[in-house]
């Protein structure tokens, strides 16, 4: 057997039926850019996250580099961030003329150490702009109360976590502005790139309006120096269709990590699976195993059919492009080991039981 670390065909064949009538309206209206299906998914995403407003950019990375605009973060200015995630949540960061500053990962639910979080804050602190990672939602209550106290904005990065629960309540929610991606493997993805940052305040949504779309407020008047940022019309029409499909996808992945877990456990490996804290609702983007050994492992699996990954081989403070900040081995020794010993196992809805029994069978013989 065969088994994918992910695969698009098996959900395009579920739904392809409904999409031919929204891609075909978007193909005769011509409206390819900013049109009728933007604003109307812009809405219907943002009600489905339980904020105001929404606004459609071209990726997740452009989201957080415009969110950290909107929410008036700029040059000579810090933002506290993991050092444990994709490289686009610090990037966003440092195209707004920010510097990152890393702190380690809670060791359990793999985001941000809640713990070490007072400990970076400077004078130039501006913001907090943590990590959903995973599909595992961090630990907010604490976070926004540190941020209220230091006045400091809170930014979402919710790129892997479309529809997690913190608490009974969406992911995106609770910060001043919220980060999506709807690149193709994300829990909604589009057809391409797309992403979008959600809020509930009026103006940073007023300055996200101008930033993404070249600073105008009319045709050919521009109020400020913006950006060509906007979500493709057929990318919300496509998205529009997925998003009635969400939970119940997220339900399948959770059913899927579910069986996965019981199978391991079952078979009492040496290895650390997946945790879930008692104010999550975890949607599993992926599905992470710490083991020792991972390389031979990977390798092993690999020659059985069966293809997994690693998020992420090296963490962010020691990535060359970075070796400005001046971190070193040994600062975050959590997100390092993390480095070492995670891989993601295959994950997504459509996923089958037989698979899943598979991969654990795997294991179980190398």
């Amino acid at each position: 057997m065969k088994v994918d670390i992910f695969t698009l065909k098996r959900q395009y064949e579920e739904i392809k039926d409904e999409l031919k009538g929204p891609i075909e309206n978007v193909m005769l209206s011509g409206g390819f850019i900013l049109g009728e299906d933007v604003g109307l998914f812009e809405k219907e995403f943002a009600e489905y996250c339980g904020v105001k407003y929404g606004i459609g950019v071209n990726s997740g990375t452009d989201a957080l580099f415009l969110a950290c605009l909107a929410c008036g973060i700029g040059q000579g200015d810090e933002v506290i961030t993991p050092s444990y995630t994709y490289i686009a949540t610090s990037l966003g960061i440092s195209m707004a003329g920010a510097r990152p500053v890393f702190v380690d990962t809670e060791e359990k639910t793999y985001c941000i150490d809640v713990t070490k979080l007072e400990k970076a804050i400077t004078k130039k602190t501006r913001a907090i702009l943590l990590v959903h990672l995973y599909g595992h939602p961090a630990d907010m209550d604490p976070i926004m109360q540190i941020a209220k106290k230091h006045k400091l904005k809170v930014i979402e990065d919710c790129a892997q976590a479309h529809g997690a629960l913190y608490k009974n309540k969406k992911v995106g929610s609770f910060g001043d502005a919220a980060c999506f991606s709807f690149y193709p493997t994300k829990n909604l993805g589009a057809f391409g790139d797309g992403g979008m940052v959600i809020t509930s305040s009026e103006e940073i949504k007023d300055r996200m309006s101008l930033l993404h779309d070249y600073g105008r407020k009319g045709r050919y008047e521009h109020i400020i120096k913006g950006y060509n940022s906007r979500l493709d019309t057929l990318q919300a029409a496509i998205l529009r269709v997925k998003l009635k499909h969400l939970n119940e996808w997220n339900e399948k992945r959770r059913k899927n990590a579910d069986l996965y877990t019981k199978l391991f456990k079952e078979a009492k490996l040496d290895m650390i699976l997946p945790y879930e804290e008692s104010y999550a609702k975890h949607i599993y983007h992926q599905y992470t195993v710490r083991v020792k050994n991972r390389a031979v492992l990977m390798e092993k699996l690999a020659d059985k059919g069966v293809r997994t990954l690693i998020h992420y081989p090296i963490p962010i403070h020691l990535q060359e492009c970075y070796k400005e900040l001046g971190y070193k081995k040994r600062d975050f020794p959590v997100a390092e080991k993390c480095c070492e010993e995670i891989m993601s196992l295959p994950m997504y809805p459509e996923l089958t039981e037989q698979e899943i029994r598979y991969v654990v069978e795997q294991f179980k013989t190398t």
